[in-house]
């Protein structure tokens, strides 16, 4: 019979069914006896378990009574007769201990510590952790036992996440830990383990404000500091928030032999050289060369995979994990190259650029540019011609020789026919045939699963006698290696032969339901692993491909799958499309991101086969390019689109037509009239958002075409969005929160991340203007973690420099500084000098705040030469000139800190922006008060606050300029400019500033 306790307490007959135990003190006692099983326990130590501290008359007899009667239940049973024994120290429950699950837990987590191995510790684990189904001796009075054994659990359980953080688990632990941490608020090992989980899934941000949390309540509650492990689980946070070293580059399934003189002459040139190219023919193995001397390079590295595109620096941002433009910012991207050398400028970094020869000249030019833009790079490209640029170190990469030709044969045969013993002469007939080219000899190795390496050698004879009597004009290897790949494509079966031509269509690989559908095969399982058999295709995490020597060559030879292949992938986008606006938004953009290449392969074709597919296929994907950070990469798909259709949308495609034409380059179609065609619902609600950050005309009837945005749940909450960002530029803050706080509510229900990101902030803002510290912190903390599980880094470092700001203000100048640190590096590897300029401001607010106005200075100086970004970095251009103007007004400049505050404002102006005129304008409020008009101090005071709809609380310097012009003037007369002020219309309180180089909203 067995016995649990770590839960309702239960006895259990040998098959597994439940014996009736009666009520709770009948099972409280049985309780008491298991826990020490095999050992007698006193009349007295039952009694208090059983009653604790108020035990009934005659307790002794009470308890002898329910002693009879336990047996008695365990009897009926099936319990053999002594089951519970008495002597005259006590009763004892007469069982192995290891029938109690409470004593099986303390012997497997008691081995689970003891194993140095970590994979069994958590096997262990995790069998003591299934033991437990609830609260340990629930129901019974002995809150010290249950409380000893809860301790015991929670211990385990935190053993066990230890053991699994060395496993790697960092990912699945966080759901685990979370739920344990908001059970155990102070528990620091677990809080310490949670930072270490998030950390290690790259959620970095999200560690640092588990942090904050925790400091702070530690703090109010127990007025204690973190302890050693939640400092170290910090410092680790903080290095996380510097993104990892890159070192994105391909592991090989096979390696490489016989090339260790062109790896050391490699490897001396990357030395003394920014710029290698490795040349020679395909199939020589430049590529396995490059990758295989990246590995013995410090630093980071980055592989770029050029032979499927023609968009060489949009290749390479996406290779190094780099997004156009953040997820949340308005207006154009930037030119993908420009994007890419700033991403590039400060960092140390081996560019590796594979597979150059089809884009010669648009490589070298990007080279060129690169290299002296960016100090720290170097790049190593591949190709079968030089980039013909001045300093460019040259290693050509031929034939192996014979010694090493026959054992790349020979390991590669092993690997197919392990029993297989190839013929000496045979091999070294087959590499002398095949001129030492790695890629052919590996082909023909394939082939030993089915034949001997005489029959391969004979075979290659006669096709290579075959080969010599045309094609003369090419390059002999060249001719070798297509001769080879035409040879083995002649050793396939009818049915591997039909699939390899269809599958070459796939430009980037294909996972077996792809496959599948487009090439429309029976048996395409089987077939595939006879083409991956024979070397012709390669499978490698769930996904088959082809090297681009052999798809080239298959692709001849198929029939054209193309219209096959964009349909399959227009129905994946259009599937996809409504999961990027829920719960499954980041697995569905890490899915779409894996088919990016036939996406675009897809859409090349059909913009001039098939237009209207093209059409669809934009309109399915726009939502993914924003999200990723990929906006610019529709337009030249939406120009060849618009060019094919003409200026009316195809009947039926109205919509999706004003999708093409928002992205387009430029056109005189005008949209309006388009979308008042209809008054059905929109499809794609997001349609008013980027018309509304696009360059196009708008709508001179929003009101009308606002009707368009649907009932569903995330067109309502997209639409309280814009109705929020409506209310604030109006300065009607009340309402505006209102409309956020609808749409954080309805996006947090639907899932979306981005959706509550962007509500988040808005209200995060909000909450900072009235002083409310501790709801700002939380509300960013949310925000920047939502951004981080997007993956929008550039997003994360702008939130970062937003929740700095606001702690700052509240007084906590180490917290900011550490924020703006992390964004500053964070900006740095992303390539965004508008947020790395936005944190360098505030590491100015700090040296501002600490007296420091010389560092103030050089801080604004260099940040100031960043934002030059005409579209986006007007609001950072006016907290700089402002703070600037705060610090020359702290020198005694007053007319330098005129300036400077009057160049904000004009900058605000420009923009429309009431909040950025509002800061600008307390500025000149501050130097107004050092010359003494303390009464137009006050009246400017009143106009920041009218234009801005709501005072700031926290602002030192602001605070600092209102007690002096109070103190000065009185409260009543500061009370009645202050409000003749705020009540002033904003033109008018403007052009009293003396500001007359714009009018609002030019």
């Amino acid at each position: 019979m067995q016995f649990a306790i770590l839960g309702p307490i239960e006895a259990r007959r040998p098959d597994g069914s439940l014996v009736a135990l009666g009520g709770p003190q009948l099972r409280g006692l049985l309780a008491l006896l298991a826990l020490d099983a095999a050992r007698v326990v006193s009349a007295e130590r039952l009694i208090d378990g059983l009653y604790g501290d108020s035990p009934p008359e005659g307790a002794a007899e009470a308890l002898q009574s329910q002693i009879s009667r336990l047996r008695r239940r365990l009897r009926d049973g099936g319990a053999r007769d002594g089951l519970i024994e008495f002597t005259p120290a006590g009763y004892r429950l007469a069982v192995d201990p290891q029938d109690v699950d409470v004593h099986r837990f303390e012997r497997l987590t008691g081995r689970a510590r003891e194993t140095a191995d970590p994979a069994v510790a958590h096997a262990l684990f995790a069998e003591a952790s299934a033991l437990w189904r609830g609260p340990a001796l629930d129901g019974l009075a002995d809150t010290p036992s249950a409380a000893r054994l809860a301790e015991a659990r929670l211990a385990a359980l935190e053993d066990h996440a230890e053991v699994r953080l060395t496993l790697g688990h960092h990912e699945r632990l966080v759901a685990e830990l979370r739920e344990l941490t908001r059970e155990h608020p102070l528990r620091e090992r677990l809080t310490g383990q949670l930072m270490r989980a998030l950390n290690g899934s790259g959620r970095s941000a999200e560690a640092l404000a588990v942090f904050a949390e925790i400091r702070e309540r530690l703090g109010d509650e127990l007025g204690a500091e973190p302890g050693a492990e939640l400092a170290d689980a910090h410092m680790a946070a903080l290095r996380g928030a510097t993104p990892a070293p890159v070192r994105r580059v391909p592991v090989p399934l096979t390696g490489l032999v016989g090339r260790d003189g062109e790896l050391g002459r490699l490897a001396e040139a990357l030395r003394d050289s920014r710029l290698v190219t490795l040349t020679g023919p395909g199939g020589a193995g430049k590529t396995r060369l490059a990758v295989a001397a990246s590995a013995r390079v410090s630093g980071e590295v980055c592989f770029v995979e050029l032979a499927t595109t023609t968009e060489v620096a949009r290749a390479a941002l996406s290779a190094l994990g780099l997004r156009e433009q953040g997820v949340f910012v308005p207006g154009a991207a930037p030119e993908p190259a420009d994007r890419l050398a700033a991403g590039l400028a400060d960092r140390p970094l081996l560019l590796i650029l594979d597979n150059c020869e089809h884009v010669v000249a648009e490589v070298a030019g990007l080279v060129r540019r690169l290299l002296g833009e960016c100090a720290g790079l170097r790049v190593l490209a591949t190709s079968r011609e030089a980039l013909g640029l001045t300093g460019e170190a040259l290693i050509p990469v031929g034939a192996l020789a014979t010694e090493q030709a026959e054992r790349l044969f020979a390991e590669r045969a092993a690997a197919v026919a392990p029993d297989a013993v190839p013929a000496p002469a045979a091999v070294k007939r087959i590499c002398a045939a095949l001129d030492g080219l790695p890629l052919a000899i590996e082909l023909a190795a394939g082939r030993l699963r089915s034949m001997s390496a005489d029959d391969v050698a004979d075979r290659l004879d006669d096709r290579f006698r075959l080969l010599s009597r045309g094609e003369r004009t090419a390059e002999p290897r060249h001719r070798t290696l297509r001769g080879v790949v035409e040879w083995s494509w002649n050793l396939l079966e009818p049915e591997e032969r039909l699939l390899a031509g269809r599958f070459a269509v796939f430009a980037g690989g294909a996972r077996l339901t792809a496959v599948e559908r487009v090439c429309s095969i029976p048996d395409t399982d089987g077939l595939l692993a006879g083409l991956v058999e024979k070397s012709l295709v390669e499978f490698d995490g769930g996904r088959y491909r082809m090297l681009e020597t052999i798809r080239a060559f298959c692709g001849e030879q198929g029939e054209d799958r193309r219209a096959a292949h964009a349909k399959y992938f227009l129905d994946l986008a259009r599937a996809a499309e409504p999961k990027l606006r829920g719960a499954d938004q980041v697995k569905t953009l890490a899915e779409l991101a894996a088919e990016h290449a036939d996406l675009q392969a897809a859409l090349s074709w059909s913009v001039t086969e098939a237009p209207e597919t093209a059409l669809r296929l934009i309109a399915s994907l726009t939502w993914y390019w924003w999200l990723r950070g990929l906006r610019n990469q529709a337009t030249p798909f939406a120009d060849a689109v618009l060019a094919a259709l003409g200026p009316e949308p195809p009947p039926g495609l109205a919509e999706e037509y004003v999708l093409c034409l928002i992205h387009a380059s430029a056109t005189d179609v005008d949209i309006e009239p388009i979308l008042r065609s209809s008054d059905e619902p929109l499809r794609h609600p997001y349609l008013f958002l980027l018309w509304a950050f696009s360059p196009r005309t708008k709508a001179k009837e929003g009101g009308r075409l606002a009707a368009r945005i649907g009932p569903d749940a995330w067109s309502q909450a997209f639409a309280r969005i814009g109705d929020g960002l409506g209310a604030q530029y109006r300065g009607r803050i009340t309402e505006a929160e209102s409309h956020f706080s609808a749409a954080r509510d309805g996006f947090r229900d639907l899932g979306d991340r981005w959706g509550q990101a962007s509500a988040l902030e808005k209200l995060a803002e909000f909450a900072d203007w009235r002083g409310d510290h501790s709801r700002f912190r939380d509300l960013m903390d949310e925000s920047i973690r939502l951004a981080d599980a997007l993956g929008a880094v550039e997003d994360t470092a702008d939130l970062l420099c937003r929740r700095a700001e606001g702690v700052l203000r509240a007084g906590d100048v180490e917290a900011a500084r550490t924020d703006y640190e992390a964004a500053a590096v964070q900006a740095r590897v992303a390539g965004t000098p508008l947020t790395l300029a936005r944190a360098r401001g505030g590491l100015g607010e700090i040296a501002r705040y600490s007296g420091d106005l010389d560092a103030a200075r050089r801080w604004y100086g260099s940040a100031l030469g960043l934002t030059v970004d005409p579209v986006t970095g007007g609001e950072t251009r006016i907290h700089l000139y402002t703070g600037f103007g705060w610090t020359a007004a702290a020198e005694g400049n007053l007319d330098e800190a005129t300036e400077l505050h009057q160049e904000a404002l004009a900058t605000a102006i420009e923009y429309a922006n009431l909040p950025g005129a509002a800061q600008a304008i307390d500025g000149l409020a501050g130097v107004l008060a050092e010359r003494g008009e303390d009464e137009r101090a006050a009246f400017l005071l009143g106009v920041a606050v009218g234009l801005r709809g709501a005072p700031v609380i926290g602002n030192p310097e602001v605070d600092a300029v209102t007690t002096r012009v109070q103190a000065r003037i009185g409260t009543d007369k500061y009370a009645e400019a202050f409000e003749r002020g705020r009540e002033t219309p904003p033109e008018q309180a403007i052009r009293t500033t003396g500001q007359r180089r714009f009018t609002l909203g030019s």
